[in-house]
């Protein structure tokens, strides 16, 4: 174990700025998320940032904020994690439970806005992929792992193949990489043990296993809510695309939430910066008030922090044995590929609809990826630009 590297504070005001400016879904935070961290900040370096990201793609739950508490966990420990969380969750929630409570007033599932951060979400994922390209996928083996996985991904989409095809690429990497590896690598500051690690699993399974038994013993809407969404945040791959339709077949046909509730909810889930999990908050809000909406935000983050406790202390072991190596070698160039059909469907077919979208997108990447702009001004930029676009 070592000493966590940096104070509370920074941790808090840099999640907090990505909290409020984080727009385009989990593709696109991981781009925020390396421009802010491992770019501007340093806090962690190249490989050991896709080591996290290819950890959270095998978990299951919201990938993209899987990589943003790990991050406060190896800057902050425990509490850094649990800090990062809360700056890059709690505006999406504030907005989201406000959304609830003013839903017959409040409605801006349509408005042209939502639009404009399709098209900046283009831009910034195409900057992230650029650059995670050249470190992951240096040479021709690697980029034709990163080739096929998206081939295969765009032809057969799910968060199932996105699995199998991480597990393909980590045996071939295996094969392929061990005797190529690092000899050296930075390992994580991870400030919790092993045994802790093993004592969250445990929590997690035992919540599993007994939380459902007493949802179905009890009248209490509010344990009702936290079995629901702690067992889809605990059982769901593929990060916020995949959650909404399977939290859909939980609210809905219970009579919870009508259809044209819950698509409201949809709808400003995606306008709002920050993880697509917060649909959570809104969720919670319509079925019990604020408490729902804490219950349910609650449930539905939990396991990560489980998962992530239970995985970390392993994981920094595991990546200095060459063979390991060889197999996150692969993981990571197969990682690339994932967002690069991602970066197809949904963000370019949602966002570049006419001439005026990709020049707009154009613009964006350039000022991002030759003139520096940081992420937060091209928010800003895009915003106005496609207010201005839409005016004319």
């Amino acid at each position: 174990m070592s000493k966590p590297k940096g104070s509370l504070l920074e941790i808090f005001k840099a999640s907090t700025k990505l909290g409020f400016t984080s727009f385009g879904g989990p593709v696109a935070h991981l781009a925020y998320f390396k421009d802010e961290y491992i770019d501007r900040r340093k806090w962690l370096d190249d490989k050991t940032y896709a080591d996290i990201i290819s950890l959270c793609q095998f978990l299951p739950g919201p990938a993209s904020s899987q990589v943003g508490i790990a991050i406060g966990m190896l800057r902050g420990g425990l509490l850094g994690g649990m800090i990062s969380w809360i700056g890059f969750t709690v505006p999406s929630i504030i907005v989201l439970v406000l959304f609830a409570l003013l839903y017959q007033s409040f409605d801006l599932a349509d408005a042209n806005f939502i639009h404009s951060l399709k098209v900046i979400a283009a831009a910034v994922v195409l900057h992230a992929l650029i650059g995670l390209g050249k470190k992951l996928t240096p040479d021709r083996p690697r980029i034709a792992i990163a080739l096929v996985s998206a081939l295969i991904l765009l032809l057969y989409p799910s968060a199932w193949m996105q699995l199998l095809i991480i597990l393909a690429a980590g045996l071939f990497g295996w094969k392929m990489f061990s005797s190529m590896v690092e000899s050296k690598i930075q390992p994580f500051p991870v400030t919790f043990s092993k045994k802790i690690g093993v004592v969250s699993l445990g929590i997690l399974v035992t919540l599993l296993t007994f939380l459902p038994i007493l949802a179905r013993n009890t009248e209490s809407m509010l344990i009702q809510l936290f079995d629901t969404f702690f067992r889809v945040g605990s059982l769901v791959f593929g990060g916020g695309h995949v959650v909404l339709p399977m939290l859909e077949r939980e609210v809905v046909p219970t009579g919870w939430l009508t259809a044209n509730e819950f698509l409201a909810g949809y709808g400003m889930a995606q306008a709002v910066p920050g993880p697509l999990f917060t649909f959570s908050s809104y969720l919670g809000t319509m079925i019990e008030g604020i408490a729902g909406a804490l219950v349910a935000t609650a449930g539905i983050f939990l396991p990560s922090f489980l998962f992530l406790i239970a995985a970390l202390p392993f994981l920094n072991e595991l990546r200095k044995r060459p063979a390991f190596q060889g197999v996150l070698t692969g993981v990571n160039a197969s990682v690339v590929g994932i967002l690069l059909a991602a970066f197809y469907d949904p963000v370019l077919k949602s966002s570049i609809m006419e001439g005026a979208d990709f020049a707009l997108a154009a613009i964006l990447f350039a000022l991002l990826h030759f003139f520096k702009v940081p992420a937060w001004a091209i928010v800003l930029i895009g915003v106005g630009a496609g207010a201005i676009l839409n005016i004319l």
